[in-house]
């Protein structure tokens, strides 16, 4: 089912629920799943890290995304689901510390940098 309007992109609703068994009808206001609310490719990312039991370096291996990119894309998950993402301060340095290090490997460019670490 579609959750965002593949015009625009807004939240879809639905208004109108049919029965091909008995050919009953409802209309009204629906809510629709909450990761149908999700983008194409945050569902794909989803189902990446369900299958790799939560391993972010197996969703950087099968993605060939970096550490910086798996953790921003989680958060922006969580937060297009309702969820705030809190991060320790040891997890804070810790992504400080992964945007680094990517920026230096070349894995990001300053401006990628910069947007994650702006996030924080």
């Amino acid at each position: 089912m579609l959750g965002r309007c593949p015009i625009c992109g807004s939240r879809m609703n639905v208004t109108r629920l049919h029965c091909d068994s008995c050919d009953s009808t409802l209309e009204g206001r629906f809510d629709t799943c909450r990761f149908c609310q999700l983008s194409q490719e945050q569902q794909v990312f989803v189902e990446v890290f369900l299958k790799g039991r939560g391993n972010i370096k197996e969703v950087e291996r099968e993605l060939g995304i970096s550490y910086p990119t798996v953790r921003g894309r989680l958060d922006s998950i969580l937060e297009a689901l309702g969820y705030q993402s809190e991060m320790s301060a040891e997890d804070l340095s810790q992504h400080r510390n992964n945007v680094l290090e990517a920026l230096d490997k070349g894995e990001l460019t300053a401006d990628e940098a910069a947007k994650l670490l702006k996030q924080l």
